[in-house]
């Protein structure tokens, strides 16, 4: 006797159903012990705040409402200083500015750079610039240091003039 195709079908999800809620009834109901690894991404998890591990849960994640964790006045200064470089890459969200290579008024060699605002607070160590030749070598840490005030300087302005209006 042979069975048709939809008798068969259903015969194998109602055997897939049965098998799949086994596991509702009784067994094994604490914790079995994880590794150590397991352990550690579990606390590292719960530190963070972070309990969704699925595709889902990370998609469904509401906005907590934090905003974006760069300073507005870094964000722009850092723009306006470094406008005669073209820019590649831009991401608020995280506080990267990555530019092309170009050349500043009056200056014979060709820079690029990249700014990394890490800190939403209008410091010095919110700010850090890297600033490269078209060879690929690093520029001298005095050139360096005066993008990175040049940028704090404008930043400062910036924040001033916000508070006159």
């Amino acid at each position: 006797m042979t069975l048709k195709a939809p008798v068969r079908i259903a015969l194998l999800l109602v055997s897939i159903l049965a098998l799949a809620d086994c596991g509702r009834f009784g067994g094994f109901q604490g914790t079995a012990p994880g590794t150590s690894a397991e352990i550690t991404d579990k606390r590292l998890r719960e530190e963070r705040g972070r309990t969704g591990t699925t595709l889902w849960e990370a998609l469904m994640r509401r906005d907590d409402g934090r905003k974006v964790g760069v300073n507005r006045y870094l964000w722009n200064a850092s723009l306006q200083t470094l406008d005669f470089l073209p820019i590649q890459s831009v991401d608020p969200f995280t506080g990267v500015i990555i530019t092309g290579y170009g050349t500043p008024p009056g200056g014979g060699r060709a820079y690029r750079a990249t700014v990394l605002i890490n800190d939403p607070a209008l410091d010095a160590r919110s700010l850090n610039v890297s600033l490269q030749t078209r060879g690929g070598r690093a520029v001298a840490a005095g050139t360096q240091r005066a993008v990175e005030d040049a940028i704090l300087t404008r930043a400062r302005q910036l924040r001033s003039a916000d508070r006159n209006f």
